[in-house]
């Protein structure tokens, strides 16, 4: 029985004899030479530069301790220095009263919201009920344009 099912349904669906030729692949692959489009010399300074902003200590103005990852810093609200993400995330928090079934989240481009939760289990549907602006759109912080002016040049 299994062994005619078998042989019944080897074929595709329409029963086409498939072709024993390999197809080719007419889609060709790009391949980046990186050589050809970047300066030796300046690709070494940007490294260079690189590892000395990393290398630089800085502290968080509200908890004292370094931060090691500038790329998830948020700029302070007063001083626009670095400022762990948790330590803004916390602040807000303070700040800000929730109710039952609310939260604190952050929603992109310097601002922070309150969500409300209809069932707090399931966490995607919510509405936003309060947006909290913590950087400025309009200005943007030096130790930020400098680090990604090092991270996103083209050439």
């Amino acid at each position: 029985m299994d062994r005619r099912r078998n042989r019944k349904h080897s074929n595709n669906w329409n029963n086409q004899k498939r072709s024993e030729q390999p197809r080719e692949n007419k889609q060709k692959t790009f391949v980046f030479n990186k050589s050809l489009y970047e300066d030796p010399d300046a690709e070494r300074q940007r490294v260079k530069t690189i590892q000395e902003v990393k290398s630089r200590e800085i502290i968080c103005p509200k908890c004292g301790q370094p931060i090691t990852d500038m790329a998830s810093a948020i700029a302070d609200k007063t001083t626009g220095e670095p400022l762990h993400f948790d330590c803004a995330l916390n602040q807000v928090k303070q700040s800000e009263p929730t109710g039952e079934n609310e939260k604190i989240a952050y929603i992109g481009q310097g601002r922070f919201a309150v969500l409300h939760y209809e069932n707090i289990r399931d966490q995607r549907h919510f509405t936003i009920k309060k947006i909290i602006e913590w950087e400025s759109r309009e200005q943007q912080s030096q130790w930020r344009s400098e680090l990604s002016g090092l991270y996103s040049k083209v050439n």
